[in-house]
């Protein structure tokens, strides 16, 4: 199939490892092991979470939120990067490709406004604990579950539909074994201006200002437990962020690193990004 042609609705090719193809078969058993591992492991979170009377703080709603959108991060991607390593499964319509940058972007987004919530959450149970369950309660967290979909939603739908009014006319090949808006963008021939500045402010207005509400957090959260005056308090407060303080570091540093990297890294090995984009997802 020609990959130089112009179309409005073209076909899309999705890359594997560069320079790796022959080895794709044994690329994919680690690969598969990663999705097995994240799917049965948050599949187990979920169904104790919702299963187990014990488990009804506000913490482990927050859990749950977290595992379902782990949960669809890895289906979104699963399909494209382990049929292009197992049977050379490249093609993908430019429909299709849609609704996956869609999906994949939106469980991102929504992601890390739940990880903004987990942060707000352990503010509040660490500065104000006699009255978190009043702050935090079941309707409330129902509240902020919706507006983290349709925050994500609201600024994805225009995102993905601005792309509709492009023509491509340069190599369909994508750098990724899934449809990523910057990737696509890229190979438009049409003024990519709008597409690339929605883009950034997509990407600023929930990343980047999640990102900096949870710094402020455990800035907020550090003072508070520097002011506990007994050790065996502080020690439990610190131990309890840990494992939230993990979850924003395997989540935040892949998704930076791959970002300057397709900024400012021309001179990488072209299959670093590709197995940066490929492992952060089903962590």
């Amino acid at each position: 199939m020609p990959i130089f042609h112009n179309s409005t609705f073209p076909t899309f090719l999705l890359t594997g490892v560069p320079g790796l193809e022959w080895a794709h078969a044994w690329i994919s058993i680690p690969f598969c092991c990663l999705y097995l591992t994240a799917l049965s492991g948050n599949a187990l979170i979920l169904f104790t979470a919702l299963t187990e009377p014990s488990l009804r703080e506000p913490m482990y709603h927050f859990l749950s939120m977290l595992s379902t959108t782990d949960i669809g991060l890895c289906i979104s991607t699963l399909v494209t990067v382990l049929g292009i390593f197992w049977v050379d499964a490249r093609e993908i319509s430019f429909n299709a490709c849609l609704s996956q940058m869609f999906f994949i972007h939106l469980f991102t987004f929504m992601k890390s406004s739940v990880l903004l919530a987990m942060a707000f959450d352990r503010f509040v149970a660490i500065s104000n604990p006699l009255r978190y369950a009043t702050i935090l309660t079941h309707a409330r967290i129902a509240q902020i579950g919706l507006a983290v979909v349709t925050r994500g939603t609201v600024i994805l739908t225009p995102l993905v539909l601005l792309l509709k009014r492009l023509s491509f006319c340069l190599s369909h090949v994508l750098h990724h074994s899934y449809c990523f808006h910057p990737d696509v963008v890229k190979l438009s021939c049409s003024d990519t201006k709008i597409n690339s500045a929605f883009g950034l402010t997509a990407i600023i207005s929930t990343a980047g200002v999640d990102s900096v509400f949870i710094l402020l957090s455990y800035v907020l959260i550090i003072r508070s437990v520097l002011n506990t005056v007994s050790p065996e308090e502080r020690k439990k407060a610190f131990s309890t962020c840990v494992s939230h303080i993990t979850a924003v570091a395997i989540f935040y540093i892949p998704l930076i690193s791959l970002s300057f990297i397709h900024r400012f890294g021309k001179h990488a090995l072209p299959y670093v990004p590709t197995l940066i984009a490929n492992v952060s997802f089903p962590l």
